[in-house]
């Protein structure tokens, strides 16, 4: 048992030989998830599902700080409010999962199972909402929604996944605008400070936004083989979905009025994007925020007096602060659980062995760097939260390192043909605006536009003209391959 084992850790497809299979073997040598008897449809075991709970409580609480409630609305939805957002169900009619019967009965109307719940939502807010001083509706819910996805991937894209969903409405345009433009940023805090991953913020193009918004910002995260990932979405659905389900309420002018409406989510796509923006060849690696082991305690030579009980000890100091996890398995050497441990990603491992209790210290391992340091047991404590603090910005800056190294402009799509083949990622270039020359650099390259970036972070490059067509520009974009 004990040879296989240790050829388990090490059956671990370079990334550089295949992306793709890089990335199954982590995710299934970890544990984290499971392939179900439904095509598409994704188990998550206890290391991933952890992972997903310490995402949840970071986002959920910067939710309630800023007013945000959660409730929990159905999750089948009868096909007629399905259909009263026209832009909206043509936008996902080929995803939908229909239940046609209950038991053994046909059901009079096909109910769908919720690829995402803003006409359910909608139904009930038209019930609820009667007044200005109700407003705004500021709720959340955290569930699952099912989209029948041709081609699926742990995580990255799965027929059924987890999220949240906010669900907010407001008197004006302004607070409707405001609300979206705050979400995005909650987002990309907790993104950018928990999960350590830097994010490109901005706009979606026409083509790419939210089926029935007026406008979707997104926030953008590059993968190590230079693919983005969107990670999270905020949509400024204008009042589509209030006049089709007919919210109105009596406004301060004491005239009925439609109000304003948002839409935001993040889901366990989140995960997939950790795994690929900070894992090595040996595994995972764990921003410690997000780890649900913080601090690994390995006895060396357990066997011998004293060491399990020194072990033991020094894991009942930390856990007092940290997630900790003491390995007094049998029948594994120290090596077998050092790689064991580096695989699954937990940022530091604490050896401790019969010298180390002689001279009073132990051994600190960081997953981020390999390096090794000594320190002494009475300072265990402190040492351990400051080395916390360096793992997980030392991340970050390694992350942000590889996205500013994976990031080129190009000119014209020679040029962004040439930067795709040999430095896969993030392409700035200008963009006219035209939906054809979209099309045109999707078809040619299979890249589109990830973001459009707000005024702030906007450049000209190269004149102002369009990388596609040559004509004037109106922005610069953000292209690239994407998951």
């Amino acid at each position: 048992m004990g040879k296989k084992q240790s050829n388990q850790v090490k059956e671990i497809t370079p990334m550089e030989v295949d992306f793709p299979q890089w990335y199954t073997d982590v995710i299934s040598k970890t544990e984290m998830v499971d392939y179900s008897p439904v095509k598409g449809f994704m188990v998550i075991r206890p290391y991933g599902y952890a992972i997903w709970e310490l995402i949840q409580k970071a986002y959920d609480k910067r939710f309630k700080e800023t007013g945000h409630e959660n409730m929990y609305f159905p999750l089948l939805i009868p096909e007629s409010l399905l259909k009263k957002e026209a832009e909206h169900v043509e936008g996902f009619a080929p995803e939908v999962a229909w239940v046609t019967h209950g038991g053994d009965k046909e059901l009079g109307e096909r109910l769908a199972v919720r690829p995402t719940s803003e006409t359910i939502i909608c139904s009930m807010y038209s019930k609820w909402l009667n007044s200005y001083r109700q407003l705004p509706f500021l709720y959340n819910q955290w569930c699952n929604v099912v989209r029948w996805e041709k081609t699926t991937r742990p995580f990255l894209r799965t027929s059924e996944f987890l999220w949240q969903e906010g669900h907010t409405l407001h008197e004006t345009a302004e607070e409707a605008q405001a609300e979206t433009m705050q979400m995005l940023g909650i987002y990309r805090e907790i993104a950018e400070t928990c999960l350590a991953m830097p994010m490109v913020v901005g706009q979606k193009s026409e083509k790419e936004k939210f089926a029935g918004a007026d406008a979707t910002y997104t926030m953008e995260a590059l993968m190590h083989d230079g693919q983005a990932l969107q990670s999270g979405t905020s949509h400024n659905l204008g009042q589509h979905f209030t006049k089709a389900f007919d919210i109105t309420y009596l406004d301060r002018n004491n005239e009925q009025s439609y109000p304003y409406h948002t839409s935001w989510g993040v889901s366990t796509r989140l995960i997939g994007g950790i795994i690929m923006v900070h894992g090595d060849d040996n595994g995972l690696v764990l921003p410690p925020m997000i780890a649900p082991i913080q601090v690994v305690v390995i006895p060396v030579a357990q066997h011998k007096e004293g060491v399990l009980d020194k072990a033991w000890e020094i894991g009942k100091i930390l856990e007092k602060e940290y997630r900790v996890k003491v390995d007094d398995s049998d029948g594994y050497s120290p090596g077998w659980k050092f790689n064991q441990w580096e695989m699954k990603g937990v940022p530091i491992r604490l050896e401790i062995g019969p010298r180390d209790i002689e001279n009073g210290q132990c051994v600190l391992a960081r997953r981020d760097t390999g390096e090794k340091i000594q320190v002494s047991l009475e300072d265990v404590l402190k040492a351990v939260g400051d080395l916390l603090k360096e793992i997980q910005s030392n991340l970050y800056d390694k992350a942000l390192k590889m996205r500013e190294e994976k990031t080129s402009t190009a000119e014209n799509t020679d040029e962004f043909k040439k930067n795709l083949k040999e430095n896969p990622g993030f392409i700035k270039a200008m963009w006219c605006g035209e939906r054809s020359c979209e099309d045109e650099i999707k078809e040619d390259t299979g890249a589109s536009i990830r973001c459009i970036p707000f005024d702030d972070e906007q450049e000209v490059l190269y004149e102002g003209k369009c990388v596609c067509c040559g004509k004037p520009a109106k922005k610069m974009a953000y292209f690239a391959r994407a998951y």
